[in-house]
């Protein structure tokens, strides 16, 4: 499984991509389907909280693309938040087979 993380208008931080690295081969453990997932990140509005954005994109072949996108405090809370509506959309996949 191939990891992307686009950060749009700044320098990633190591700590943070470790972070979704992590979260993304959880993601690949549960779901063998993945064959990528591309991240961006982005800083909404920098004057104000709640200003961070994550968009995921999981790639499952013999399926559509899976997108979400949130918006959140960090990026580890909107990368947690994206995570979790993905692994809701691949369980409504699966019970539809």
């Amino acid at each position: 499984m191939e990891v992307k993380i686009k950060a749009i208008h700044f320098d990633i931080a190591e700590k943070l991509e470790q972070f979704i690295n992590k979260k993304a081969d959880r993601l690949a453990r549960k779901n063998e389907d993945i064959s990528n997932v591309d991240v961006s990140l982005k800083v909404v509005k920098p004057e104000s909280a709640m200003n961070k954005e994550a968009i995921v994109k999981v790639a499952v072949p013999q399926h559509d693309d899976i997108v979400a996108s949130k918006t959140a405090d960090t990026f580890e809370e909107a990368i947690d938040m994206c995570l979790e509506a993905i692994e809701r959309q691949l369980e409504k996949k699966k019970g539809k087979k």
